[in-house]
Protein backbone atom coordinates (compact mmCIF):
# COMPACT_ATOMS: atom_id res chain seq x y z
CA UNK A 1 0.00 0.00 0.00
CA UNK A 2 2.75 2.44 0.92
CA UNK A 3 6.47 3.06 0.44
CA UNK A 4 8.70 1.17 2.89
CA UNK A 5 9.91 3.43 5.70
CA UNK A 6 6.99 3.03 8.13
CA UNK A 7 7.41 -0.75 7.83
CA UNK A 8 11.19 -0.40 8.21
CA UNK A 9 10.98 1.51 11.51
CA UNK A 10 8.33 -0.90 12.81
CA UNK A 11 10.64 -3.78 11.88
CA UNK A 12 13.51 -2.20 13.79
CA UNK A 13 11.33 -1.98 16.89
CA UNK A 14 10.08 -5.53 16.37
CA UNK A 15 13.66 -6.81 16.39
CA UNK A 16 14.26 -4.97 19.66
CA UNK A 17 10.98 -5.51 21.53
CA UNK A 18 9.16 -8.30 19.68
CA UNK A 19 5.37 -8.42 19.76
CA UNK A 20 4.94 -5.97 22.64
CA UNK A 21 2.13 -3.60 21.66
CA UNK A 22 3.33 -0.73 23.87
CA UNK A 23 6.56 -0.49 21.87
CA UNK A 24 4.75 0.71 18.75
CA UNK A 25 2.77 3.32 20.65
CA UNK A 26 6.11 4.47 22.02
CA UNK A 27 7.58 4.53 18.51
CA UNK A 28 4.82 6.88 17.40
CA UNK A 29 5.41 9.27 20.31
CA UNK A 30 9.16 9.29 19.64
CA UNK A 31 8.47 10.42 16.08
CA UNK A 32 6.12 13.16 17.28
CA UNK A 33 8.65 14.38 19.86
CA UNK A 34 11.47 14.53 17.32
CA UNK A 35 9.24 16.55 15.00
CA UNK A 36 8.29 18.96 17.80
CA UNK A 37 11.93 19.32 18.88
CA UNK A 38 13.01 20.50 15.43
CA UNK A 39 9.97 22.77 15.16
CA UNK A 40 11.18 24.35 18.41
CA UNK A 41 14.76 24.65 17.13
CA UNK A 42 13.56 26.30 13.91
CA UNK A 43 11.27 28.63 15.86
CA UNK A 44 14.15 29.70 18.07
CA UNK A 45 16.28 30.53 15.02
CA UNK A 46 13.51 32.56 13.40
CA UNK A 47 11.84 34.16 16.41
CA UNK A 48 14.93 34.54 18.58
CA UNK A 49 12.82 34.14 21.70
CA UNK A 50 12.61 30.93 23.73
CA UNK A 51 9.17 31.70 25.19
CA UNK A 52 7.62 32.43 21.80
CA UNK A 53 9.38 29.38 20.34
CA UNK A 54 7.89 27.15 23.02
CA UNK A 55 4.45 28.67 22.48
CA UNK A 56 4.71 27.95 18.74
CA UNK A 57 5.13 24.26 19.61
CA UNK A 58 2.46 24.19 22.33
CA UNK A 59 -0.02 25.64 19.82
CA UNK A 60 0.28 22.43 17.80
CA UNK A 61 -1.40 20.55 20.63
CA UNK A 62 -4.63 22.23 19.50
CA UNK A 63 -4.45 20.44 16.15
CA UNK A 64 -6.17 17.05 15.93
CA UNK A 65 -3.26 15.45 14.04
CA UNK A 66 -0.80 16.04 16.86
CA UNK A 67 -2.82 14.68 19.76
CA UNK A 68 -5.76 12.33 19.23
CA UNK A 69 -4.42 10.45 16.21
CA UNK A 70 -0.79 10.05 17.33
CA UNK A 71 -1.02 6.70 19.19
CA UNK A 72 -1.19 4.87 15.86
CA UNK A 73 2.16 4.62 14.12
CA UNK A 74 1.39 4.90 10.43
CA UNK A 75 2.74 6.51 7.26
CA UNK A 76 1.40 9.93 8.30
CA UNK A 77 3.16 9.90 11.67
CA UNK A 78 6.26 8.44 10.01
CA UNK A 79 6.66 11.61 7.93
CA UNK A 80 6.62 13.99 10.89
CA UNK A 81 10.27 14.08 12.02
CA UNK A 82 11.59 14.17 8.46
CA UNK A 83 9.20 16.97 7.52
CA UNK A 84 10.58 19.01 10.44
CA UNK A 85 14.19 18.07 9.71
CA UNK A 86 13.97 19.04 6.02
CA UNK A 87 12.43 22.39 6.96
CA UNK A 88 15.03 23.02 9.67
CA UNK A 89 18.06 22.32 7.47
CA UNK A 90 16.48 24.15 4.54
CA UNK A 91 16.29 27.24 6.72
CA UNK A 92 19.96 26.82 7.65
CA UNK A 93 21.09 26.92 4.01
CA UNK A 94 18.47 29.57 3.13
CA UNK A 95 19.76 31.84 5.88
CA UNK A 96 23.48 31.00 5.57
CA UNK A 97 26.04 33.25 3.95
CA UNK A 98 27.93 30.14 2.89
CA UNK A 99 26.11 26.86 2.23
CA UNK A 100 27.65 23.86 3.98
CA UNK A 101 28.00 20.42 2.38
CA UNK A 102 26.83 18.82 5.64
CA UNK A 103 23.48 20.65 5.60
CA UNK A 104 22.86 19.79 1.95
CA UNK A 105 23.66 16.14 2.58
CA UNK A 106 21.20 15.98 5.49
CA UNK A 107 18.42 17.63 3.47
CA UNK A 108 18.89 15.05 0.71
CA UNK A 109 18.94 12.22 3.27
CA UNK A 110 15.87 13.32 5.23
CA UNK A 111 13.97 14.27 2.07
CA UNK A 112 14.50 10.74 0.71
CA UNK A 113 13.38 9.09 3.96
CA UNK A 114 10.35 11.38 4.12
CA UNK A 115 9.40 10.63 0.52
CA UNK A 116 9.83 6.90 1.21
CA UNK A 117 7.46 7.32 4.16
CA UNK A 118 4.71 8.76 1.96
CA UNK A 119 4.78 10.19 -1.54
CA UNK A 120 2.83 13.29 -0.44
CA UNK A 121 6.13 14.47 1.03
CA UNK A 122 6.80 15.75 -2.48
CA UNK A 123 4.51 18.74 -1.77
CA UNK A 124 6.95 20.02 0.85
CA UNK A 125 9.88 19.43 -1.50
CA UNK A 126 8.15 21.30 -4.34
CA UNK A 127 7.37 24.22 -2.04
CA UNK A 128 10.93 24.55 -0.74
CA UNK A 129 12.34 24.11 -4.25
CA UNK A 130 10.06 26.88 -5.49
CA UNK A 131 11.38 29.20 -2.80
CA UNK A 132 15.01 28.51 -3.66
CA UNK A 133 14.34 28.97 -7.39
CA UNK A 134 12.59 32.26 -6.66
CA UNK A 135 15.43 33.51 -4.46
CA UNK A 136 18.12 32.40 -6.92
CA UNK A 137 16.65 33.81 -10.11
CA UNK A 138 14.34 36.63 -9.03
CA UNK A 139 16.75 38.11 -6.53
CA UNK A 140 19.68 37.77 -8.96
CA UNK A 141 21.76 35.57 -6.70
CA UNK A 142 24.34 33.21 -8.13
CA UNK A 143 23.29 29.58 -8.26
CA UNK A 144 25.20 27.56 -5.67
CA UNK A 145 26.13 24.15 -7.05
CA UNK A 146 25.98 22.67 -3.56
CA UNK A 147 22.22 22.49 -4.14
CA UNK A 148 22.98 19.63 -6.53
CA UNK A 149 24.24 17.59 -3.57
CA UNK A 150 20.69 17.55 -2.23
CA UNK A 151 19.29 16.27 -5.53
CA UNK A 152 22.05 13.69 -5.93
CA UNK A 153 21.66 12.22 -2.42
CA UNK A 154 17.88 12.22 -2.78
CA UNK A 155 17.90 10.38 -6.12
CA UNK A 156 20.59 7.87 -5.15
CA UNK A 157 18.62 6.83 -2.06
CA UNK A 158 15.46 6.44 -4.16
CA UNK A 159 17.03 4.08 -6.72
CA UNK A 160 16.29 0.80 -4.88
CA UNK A 161 12.67 1.83 -4.40
CA UNK A 162 12.29 2.88 -8.03
CA UNK A 163 13.59 -0.53 -9.13
CA UNK A 164 11.16 -2.21 -6.73
CA UNK A 165 8.29 -0.08 -8.07
CA UNK A 166 9.06 -1.14 -11.63
CA UNK A 167 9.28 -4.81 -10.64
CA UNK A 168 5.95 -4.60 -8.79
CA UNK A 169 3.88 -2.74 -11.38
CA UNK A 170 3.95 0.56 -9.42
CA UNK A 171 1.53 -0.96 -6.92
CA UNK A 172 1.97 1.75 -4.25
CA UNK A 173 1.31 4.49 -6.81
CA UNK A 174 -1.87 2.85 -8.12
CA UNK A 175 -3.08 2.31 -4.56
CA UNK A 176 -2.65 6.02 -3.79
CA UNK A 177 -4.46 7.03 -6.97
CA UNK A 178 -7.37 4.72 -6.12
CA UNK A 179 -7.60 6.17 -2.61
CA UNK A 180 -7.80 9.69 -4.02
CA UNK A 181 -10.81 8.78 -6.20
CA UNK A 182 -9.12 9.61 -9.49
CA UNK A 183 -10.95 6.72 -11.12
CA UNK A 184 -14.16 8.74 -10.74
CA UNK A 185 -15.05 10.85 -13.78
CA UNK A 186 -17.68 13.28 -12.46
CA UNK A 187 -16.87 16.89 -13.40
CA UNK A 188 -18.52 18.07 -10.17
CA UNK A 189 -15.68 16.43 -8.22
CA UNK A 190 -13.40 19.29 -9.31
CA UNK A 191 -15.55 21.60 -7.18
CA UNK A 192 -16.95 19.30 -4.50
CA UNK A 193 -13.68 17.78 -3.30
CA UNK A 194 -11.66 21.04 -3.10
CA UNK A 195 -14.47 22.80 -1.18
CA UNK A 196 -14.83 19.82 1.16
CA UNK A 197 -11.08 19.88 1.67
CA UNK A 198 -11.08 23.57 2.64
CA UNK A 199 -14.01 23.19 5.03
CA UNK A 200 -12.34 20.28 6.78
CA UNK A 201 -9.08 22.20 7.16
CA UNK A 202 -10.93 25.15 8.64
CA UNK A 203 -12.75 22.86 11.08
CA UNK A 204 -9.51 21.19 12.16
CA UNK A 205 -7.85 24.56 12.82
CA UNK A 206 -10.67 26.10 14.91
CA UNK A 207 -9.15 24.96 18.28
CA UNK A 208 -5.77 26.22 17.08
CA UNK A 209 -7.14 29.68 16.32
CA UNK A 210 -9.00 29.82 19.63
CA UNK A 211 -5.80 28.98 21.53
CA UNK A 212 -3.85 31.57 19.51
CA UNK A 213 -6.44 34.28 20.19
CA UNK A 214 -5.96 33.78 23.93
CA UNK A 215 -2.53 35.40 23.48
CA UNK A 216 -3.29 38.20 21.06
CA UNK A 217 -4.22 41.75 22.05
CA UNK A 218 -5.70 42.60 18.66
CA UNK A 219 -5.69 41.11 15.19
CA UNK A 220 -3.45 43.14 12.95
CA UNK A 221 -1.44 41.58 10.12
CA UNK A 222 1.16 43.29 7.99
CA UNK A 223 2.43 41.17 5.11
CA UNK A 224 5.92 41.97 3.91
CA UNK A 225 6.94 39.89 0.89
CA UNK A 226 10.43 41.35 1.06
CA UNK A 227 10.88 39.83 4.50
CA UNK A 228 13.18 36.82 4.19
CA UNK A 229 11.69 35.04 7.20
CA UNK A 230 8.12 35.66 6.09
CA UNK A 231 8.83 34.26 2.62
CA UNK A 232 10.34 31.10 4.08
CA UNK A 233 7.49 30.53 6.54
CA UNK A 234 4.92 31.21 3.82
CA UNK A 235 6.62 28.63 1.59
CA UNK A 236 6.69 25.86 4.19
CA UNK A 237 3.33 26.58 5.86
CA UNK A 238 0.86 27.76 3.21
CA UNK A 239 2.33 26.77 -0.15
CA UNK A 240 2.20 22.96 0.41
CA UNK A 241 -1.46 23.22 1.43
CA UNK A 242 -2.19 25.46 -1.55
CA UNK A 243 -0.50 23.01 -3.92
CA UNK A 244 -2.50 20.07 -2.65
CA UNK A 245 -5.68 22.14 -2.95
CA UNK A 246 -4.79 22.98 -6.57
CA UNK A 247 -4.17 19.29 -7.21
CA UNK A 248 -7.70 18.55 -6.06
CA UNK A 249 -9.12 21.33 -8.27
CA UNK A 250 -7.26 20.19 -11.38
CA UNK A 251 -7.62 16.42 -11.00
CA UNK A 252 -10.90 16.20 -9.08
CA UNK A 253 -9.16 14.01 -6.49
CA UNK A 254 -10.35 13.48 -2.94
CA UNK A 255 -7.85 14.67 -0.33
CA UNK A 256 -8.31 12.53 2.75
CA UNK A 257 -8.12 14.42 6.03
CA UNK A 258 -5.36 12.31 7.61
CA UNK A 259 -3.08 12.95 4.63
CA UNK A 260 -2.60 16.49 5.96
CA UNK A 261 -0.96 15.33 9.20
CA UNK A 262 2.56 16.77 8.62
CA UNK A 263 1.45 19.84 6.68
CA UNK A 264 0.63 21.83 9.83
CA UNK A 265 3.91 21.36 11.70
CA UNK A 266 5.19 24.90 10.92
CA UNK A 267 1.82 26.64 11.33
CA UNK A 268 2.58 27.57 14.95
CA UNK A 269 5.82 29.36 14.00
CA UNK A 270 4.14 31.11 11.09
CA UNK A 271 1.26 32.35 13.26
CA UNK A 272 3.52 33.58 16.06
CA UNK A 273 5.73 35.37 13.53
CA UNK A 274 2.72 37.08 11.93
CA UNK A 275 1.32 38.27 15.27
CA UNK A 276 4.60 38.68 17.18
CA UNK A 277 3.98 42.38 17.83
CA UNK A 278 0.42 41.73 19.05
CA UNK A 279 1.23 38.89 21.44
CA UNK A 280 0.63 39.75 25.08
CA UNK A 281 2.61 37.44 27.36
CA UNK A 282 0.62 38.79 30.31
CA UNK A 283 -2.21 36.61 28.99
CA UNK A 284 -0.01 33.51 29.22
CA UNK A 285 -2.08 32.06 32.08
CA UNK A 286 -5.20 32.05 29.92
CA UNK A 287 -3.20 30.42 27.15
CA UNK A 288 -1.87 27.72 29.49
CA UNK A 289 -5.37 26.94 30.77
CA UNK A 290 -6.54 26.49 27.18
CA UNK A 291 -3.48 24.42 26.36
CA UNK A 292 -3.91 22.13 29.37
CA UNK A 293 -7.61 21.67 28.58
CA UNK A 294 -6.80 20.46 25.07
CA UNK A 295 -3.77 18.52 26.30
CA UNK A 296 -5.89 16.40 28.64
CA UNK A 297 -9.03 16.38 26.49
CA UNK A 298 -7.41 14.27 23.80
CA UNK A 299 -6.24 11.32 25.97
CA UNK A 300 -9.48 11.50 27.95
CA UNK A 301 -11.57 11.11 24.79
CA UNK A 302 -9.21 8.42 23.55
CA UNK A 303 -9.55 6.49 26.83
CA UNK A 304 -13.33 6.88 26.84
CA UNK A 305 -13.68 5.55 23.31
CA UNK A 306 -11.26 2.72 24.03
CA UNK A 307 -13.17 1.66 27.14
CA UNK A 308 -16.72 2.03 25.81
CA UNK A 309 -16.22 0.84 22.23
CA UNK A 310 -15.21 -2.81 22.11
CA UNK A 311 -15.24 -3.25 18.33
CA UNK A 312 -12.07 -1.27 17.59
CA UNK A 313 -9.02 -2.78 15.90
CA UNK A 314 -7.18 -2.52 19.21
CA UNK A 315 -9.72 -4.98 20.64
CA UNK A 316 -8.97 -7.66 18.05
CA UNK A 317 -7.96 -10.84 19.97
CA UNK A 318 -4.92 -11.49 17.78
CA UNK A 319 -2.79 -13.01 20.52
CA UNK A 320 -5.48 -15.50 21.57
CA UNK A 321 -6.22 -16.51 17.97
CA UNK A 322 -2.49 -17.01 17.31
CA UNK A 323 -2.19 -19.26 20.38
CA UNK A 324 -5.04 -21.46 19.13
CA UNK A 325 -3.55 -21.62 15.63
CA UNK A 326 -0.13 -22.52 17.04
CA UNK A 327 -1.69 -25.29 19.14
CA UNK A 328 -3.58 -26.68 16.12
CA UNK A 329 -0.42 -26.65 14.01
CA UNK A 330 1.63 -28.47 16.64
CA UNK A 331 -0.89 -31.32 16.78
CA UNK A 332 0.14 -32.34 13.24
CA UNK A 333 3.57 -30.86 12.55
CA UNK A 334 6.84 -30.41 14.41
CA UNK A 335 8.59 -27.82 12.25
CA UNK A 336 7.84 -24.11 12.36
CA UNK A 337 5.23 -22.27 10.26
CA UNK A 338 6.91 -20.38 7.39
CA UNK A 339 4.07 -18.56 5.65
CA UNK A 340 0.48 -17.41 6.12
CA UNK A 341 -1.95 -16.42 3.35
CA UNK A 342 -5.32 -14.68 3.19
CA UNK A 343 -6.81 -11.46 4.55
CA UNK A 344 -3.90 -9.13 5.40
CA UNK A 345 -5.38 -8.08 8.75
CA UNK A 346 -5.88 -11.61 10.07
CA UNK A 347 -2.70 -12.91 8.47
CA UNK A 348 -0.72 -9.91 9.70
CA UNK A 349 -1.86 -10.48 13.27
CA UNK A 350 -0.84 -14.12 13.05
CA UNK A 351 2.56 -13.19 11.67
CA UNK A 352 2.99 -10.69 14.50
CA UNK A 353 2.11 -13.13 17.30
CA UNK A 354 3.24 -16.59 16.12
CA UNK A 355 6.58 -17.84 17.42
CA UNK A 356 8.16 -18.31 13.99
CA UNK A 357 6.78 -15.04 12.61
CA UNK A 358 5.70 -16.47 9.24
CA UNK A 359 5.78 -14.26 6.16
CA UNK A 360 2.59 -13.14 4.48
CA UNK A 361 2.13 -14.98 1.19
CA UNK A 362 -0.57 -12.81 -0.33
CA UNK A 363 -4.32 -13.11 -0.72
CA UNK A 364 -4.35 -16.11 -3.05
CA UNK A 365 -3.37 -19.44 -1.62
CA UNK A 366 -3.41 -22.00 -4.45
CA UNK A 367 0.01 -21.25 -5.92
CA UNK A 368 1.69 -21.24 -2.51
CA UNK A 369 -0.11 -24.33 -1.26
CA UNK A 370 0.95 -26.25 -4.37
CA UNK A 371 4.58 -25.57 -3.39
CA UNK A 372 4.14 -26.35 0.32
CA UNK A 373 4.94 -29.65 1.99
CA UNK A 374 2.85 -29.03 5.08
CA UNK A 375 -0.13 -26.72 5.57
CA UNK A 376 -3.43 -26.22 7.33
CA UNK A 377 -6.37 -23.98 6.41
CA UNK A 378 -8.66 -22.35 8.96
CA UNK A 379 -11.60 -20.52 7.36
CA UNK A 380 -10.02 -18.07 4.88
CA UNK A 381 -6.50 -18.31 6.36
CA UNK A 382 -3.87 -20.89 5.38
CA UNK A 383 -0.58 -21.56 7.13
CA UNK A 384 2.26 -23.79 6.04
CA UNK A 385 5.89 -24.34 5.18
CA UNK A 386 7.67 -24.90 1.90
Amino acid sequence: KHPPMSAFFSEVFFNIFGSKDWAYYLLSQIFVLIAFYYVFKLANLILGNIKLSLISVLLLEAIYFFNFTTPEFNVNVCQLPFWSLVIYYSWKIYDAKEIKFYDCFLIGLFAAIGFLSKYLFVYLLLSISSLFIYVTYKKFKNFDFKYLIIIEIFLVLLVPHLVWLYDNDFITVTYGLQRSGLDETEIFNHVKYPITFLLKQFGILIPFFILLLLLIKKIKIKLNFNDKKFLFLLSISILPIFLIFITSVITGSKIRTMWMTPFYLPIGIFSIYLFRSQINLKKINSFLVGFLFLFFLSPSLYAYISITKLDKRTDYPGKEIAAKVQFTWEQDFEKEIEFVTGDEWKAGNLSYHLKSRPKWGGFTKNEILNKSSQFICLDDICLGRY
